[in-house]
């Protein structure tokens, strides 16, 4: 299995149920104002302890030529 290459990270993390609810929509409006990038992979990782719960979506991208 070969290095998948990336020029940029972008972090999507929150706590807030809120938060969490509203999360596709600002990765897609992110997305749609940096139309100038493929993303190439993704790492959804959720964690809690006994308050809080966090989702946090990490998007490796690479610039189009």
């Amino acid at each position: 299995m070969g290095l998948i290459s990336f020029t940029g990270v972008k972090v999507f993390s929150t706590t807030l149920a809120r938060d969490r609810e509203n999360m596709g929509e600002n990765i897609t409006k992110w997305l749609k104002e940096n139309s100038g990038v493929d993303i190439v992979d993704k790492i959804v990782t959720q964690s809690s302890d006994k308050e809080f719960h966090c989702l946090t979506i990490t998007l490796f991208y690479r610039h189009k030529v």
